[in-house]
């Protein structure tokens, strides 16, 4: 799911950093300029990973912005094509299924072609629509949105958003700009999609007995504050 890359870049360290160790103010800078970006045919950075060699600072004419030559390694997000990760459903629409693995939203479930046969886009009691896997006529499991569920990587797509050209004035422009970074998945494996269908009797149970206790727990904790409270009194 994660790799390591190397990167050799220029990164300017503003006067106001100058307080900083020079080591500190080089990190926080990278992070600023690669944290949350994705760089294309590489991946989503997430951090950095170390500092491998910088040059001498060199401070450009007028402006005080230090410019140091830097390689470095970065944590980047770029799961491999078969591999089993997990999210939560993010939405659902006739097209398929969005998922969000919190800070990566860009995964979508082309429905019903990845999905359990026979599937279908089904209307709630509540009136949402959510797919539905029809195991039998009277047996329908459901994605439900928010459901923690695993999925299947099938493919990636990658999207080259260069700069846009600016509109004349007055001319209106349709405002739509696709991820850099898409994630094609499956479920319809034995394993995947919700991860509750899947769970075996017996961790049930236990889940169960853990909710229990903990609520157990908690009562048990309020008694006692209060029989304290009452001897104090």
């Amino acid at each position: 799911m994660y790799i390591i890359v190397t990167i050799a870049d220029l990164i300017q360290i503003s006067p106001q950093d100058f307080e900083k160790r020079s080591a500190q103010a080089i990190e926080d800078n990278i992070n600023l300029k690669y944290a949350d970006k994705v760089i294309h045919r590489v991946g989503l950075c997430v951090a950095l990973y170390d500092i491998l060699q910088t040059s001498e600072g060199l401070i450009g004419h007028g402006t005080g912005i230090v410019n140091v030559n830097v390689d470095f390694r970065m944590i980047v997000f770029r799961p491999f094509k078969g591999e089993i990760l997990t999210g939560k459903i993010l939405s659902s629409s006739d097209m398929g299924i969005r998922i969000s693995m919190g800070f990566f939203d860009d995964i979508f479930v082309p429905a019903p072609g990845m999905l359990f046969e026979p599937a279908k886009h089904h209307l709630t009691e509540d009136g949402e629509r959510v797919w539905v896997w029809e195991t039998a006529p009277d047996n329908l499991l459901y994605f439900d949105v928010n459901e923690v569920v695993k999925f299947r990587v099938e493919a990636e797509t990658w999207t080259d958003l260069s700069p846009e050209k600016q509109p004349a004035p007055g001319e209106e422009v349709e405002v739509y700009r696709r991820s850099p970074y898409e994630i094609t998945a499956s479920m319809q494996l034995s394993g995947l999609g919700p991860a509750f269908w899947w769970r075996e009797p017996d961790e049930e149970e236990a889940a169960e007995e853990g909710e229990e206790e903990a609520d157990g727990g908690a009562e048990d904790m309020n008694g006692d504050a209060v029989d304290v409270m009452d001897e104090g009194v």
